[in-house]
């Protein structure tokens, strides 16, 4: 404990140190004289030694939790939380009649613009959910995955502004195009795994974002696409009030029809190799699964839910640009699937709402949101690795049958 102690006291007067001129310095530049704000410097070193502390009693706890876990049978171990609300069919039911509930009474509780939010929240759940087919099942790292989201984005405003194509008409060829350049991105890297494949998967989000800039005659430049119609149904005029409500209700089915997809597909032989090429490349080779095949169908199929995705993100926007497709949008996606914890549906749904709803409701704290943020991921990675829920592997057990023996 006294160990502990002292070691949070330094890192807290390291903090000090480091955060000294930004935090108690502040030139007043209208008055022409420099502010001295000591209490924040008191306020760091007070955050910075509880965080300290707070991290090596977790770490200890983990390691004597680990020590623990090795002594006791992994069959007679407790289920986890996760475990529980997924497989307990007591507490799942009662917990999903009440999403259910929550879901399709929200817009008409939270108003426009809450549903607006929910809406952006939930095209992130998709594009987590779609990237977590390539990197949460079948091990592949993505740092360019919104290549394939400006992908479907543009479709939708070209097809809509050249040949004046719908919503509906213009889905599933963003989908397909996303799909398609999900391939031509799978060809050349078929053979590249770890740092290689990511520099080679940043160099392409980043080489989609420039020609989208500069090639002005196709995507008007940094200008972007301005009067993008908004989902329509049967060409029933809406207003923005009515059109946001019903983008919310159609990324809700979406969603429903990813998971659903997304969970035949992981049960699937195609699912089987994307999880046997995550595990070890090589066996899954010597095997006799088609490593080509299954790396291809990873990357098309993840692109596929982006390019799809896309399309409803310009029109709920109405508007797109360049802008619209950084890497950070390819880091929070990213994010999004390792929080939730690579391979778990429920988990990625998760922590797609908490990533992109709490921004919006912690503005008063708008010049730390990032510094929270990175801290929060620092602290999972170090205390749960593993994700909010970890992908539960399913088991397969042989019946025993007892025979019956009959005596003549």
């Amino acid at each position: 404990m006294f160990s502990n102690i002292k070691q949070s006291v330094l890192v807290a007067a390291w903090f000090v140190f480091l955060t000294f001129p930004l935090m108690v310095i502040k030139v007043n530049t209208l008055k022409d004289v420099v502010e001295w704000r000591w209490m924040n410097m008191v306020y760091v070193a007070i955050g910075a030694f509880l965080l300290s502390f707070v991290w090596r009693w977790g770490l200890a706890r983990r390691q004597r939790k680990s020590k623990e876990a090795e002594l006791i049978d992994a069959a007679a171990a407790k289920p986890s939380l996760g475990q529980m609300l997924l497989e307990d069919p007591k507490i799942f039911k009662p917990v999903l009649a009440v999403i259910v509930v929550i879901t399709l009474i929200f817009p008409w509780l939270a108003g426009i613009y809450q549903t607006n939010i929910m809406v952006l929240a939930l095209i992130f759940a998709v594009l987590g959910l779609g990237l977590n087919i390539t990197i949460g099942l079948a091990g592949l790292l993505d740092l360019g995955y919104v290549a394939f989201f400006a992908i479907g984005a543009y479709t939708y405003a070209l097809l809509n502004q050249h040949f004046g194509f719908g919503f509906w008409l213009s889905l599933p060829f963003g989908g397909l195009m996303g799909c398609l350049f999900g391939v031509l991105l799978g060809f050349p890297i078929l053979r590249l795994r770890g740092d290689y494949l990511a520099i080679v998967t940043l160099g392409f989000g980043s080489i989609a974002k420039i020609v989208i800039e500069n090639w002005e005659e196709v995507f008007n430049g940094a200008k972007g696409i301005a009067g993008i119609p908004r989902p329509g149904l049967f060409g029933v005029e809406m207003s923005i009030e009515a059109a946001t409500t019903y983008t919310y209700y159609l990324m809700i089915l979406m969603v429903i029809l990813t998971i659903f997809v997304t969970n035949r597909l992981k049960d699937s032989r195609i699912g089987r190799a994307w999880i046997a090429l995550r595990e070890d490349e090589i066996a899954c080779v010597a095997m006799g699964v088609d490593m080509a095949r299954t790396k291809l169908s990873a990357y098309a199929l993840g692109a596929f839910w982006a390019g799809l995705v896309g399309v409803v993100f310009a029109a709920r926007n109405t508007y797109i640009n360049p802008n619209s497709f950084t890497f950070m949008e390819s880091a929070l996606v990213l994010s999004i699937v390792v929080l939730g914890g690579m391979g778990s549906i429920v988990g990625v749904i998760i922590a797609a709402l908490v990533l992109i709803l709490s921004p919006e409701y912690l503005r008063a704290f708008a010049e730390y949101r990032m510094l929270m943020f990175g801290a929060v991921m620092v602290l999972m990675m170090i205390f749960r690795p593993e994700g909010l829920i970890s992908n539960v592997r399913k088991k397969y057990s042989k019946r025993k049958v007892a025979a019956e023996t009959t005596h003549g």
